[in-house]
């Protein structure tokens, strides 16, 4: 009965303001989905073995030989997480960009050239300055 459903409730719904264009799909930045894009395969792929303290971060975007070149740079607190990530014998970041590569060519529509980074950063959910390079906090007007 899902198509009842949708039926019977779009008779209640109104037209309402379009905040943004009709061709825009979302209000992010297409490096923002991007780099959650990686982090989700990270997470999927990982399963319980790297918490939730990974980040990414896209930090290079540019042309090659015909292909949208992205370089990623995925953050992790410690060096056995930075072990996880990589895998055995790079196996995991592989399979990492391998998923990753094709979600992000089905929303950018073109083929692109996926380069993976691991860096620890120890500590970085708790550094301020860090938080807001990464965008997960924003500068406040009282600061």
């Amino acid at each position: 009965n899902v198509e009842e459903l949708v039926k019977t409730t779009k008779n209640y719904l109104e037209d309402g303001i379009m905040y943004y264009p009709c061709d825009q799909v979302c209000d992010y930045p297409e490096q923002f989905i991007i780099s959650e894009l990686i982090r989700e395969k990270i997470l999927y792929l990982t399963n319980e073995e790297v918490p939730h303290s990974i980040a990414v971060v896209i930090e290079r975007m540019g042309r090659k030989k015909g292909k949208l070149l992205i370089n990623a740079l995925i953050l992790v607190d410690r060096d056995s997480q930075k072990g996880i990530i990589i895998g055995k014998q790079g196996s995991m970041i592989k399979q990492i960009g391998i998923m990753a590569r094709k979600d992000i060519e089905g929303i950018l529509g073109e083929s692109i050239y996926l380069e993976l980074f691991v860096r620890v950063e120890k500590d970085w959910r708790n550094k301020k300055s860090k938080l807001l390079q990464l965008g997960y906090i924003q500068i406040d007007d009282d600061m």
